[in-house]
């Protein structure tokens, strides 16, 4: 599957989870496709699906004012992968995690559970 997000889990209050996503994506040719920005993407129960923090290919990265602080994004170009760091966890980041293009551009996957509670 691809821009599979992974890392999710229930956690209090307070604390942390790292989530993953794996950037590789394939042409039709089968060339690796290099993506430029990534984005973090989340949706809250009874809630649409919002973009928490995106980066560029330089590492250039933007949050929502509601994350700024306590959330990290980062990436790895080398083994393809794009980071969500989240510390400091509140019962409203609580929601479905995923990756995708910024903005985005494929198919979403299944994305990855947090549950925070409080």
């Amino acid at each position: 599957v691809q821009l599979q997000a992974s890392g999710g889990g229930s956690v209090q209050a307070g604390g942390s989870l790292k989530l993953s996503c794996e950037t590789l994506l394939r042409g039709a040719s089968g060339s690796i496709l290099f993506i430029d920005t990534m984005g973090w993407y989340r949706q809250a129960p009874g809630k649409s699906r919002e973009l928490v923090a995106h980066i560029t290919r330089g590492g250039q990265r933007n949050y929502i004012d509601s994350v700024q602080g306590r959330f990290t994004i980062s990436r790895d170009n080398v083994k393809r992968m794009v980071y969500l760091q989240m510390n400091d966890l509140r019962p409203e980041d609580t929601g479905v995690y995923y990756c995708n293009t910024s903005p985005p551009e494929k198919a979403w996957s299944q994305g990855t559970l947090v549950t925070v509670s409080s």
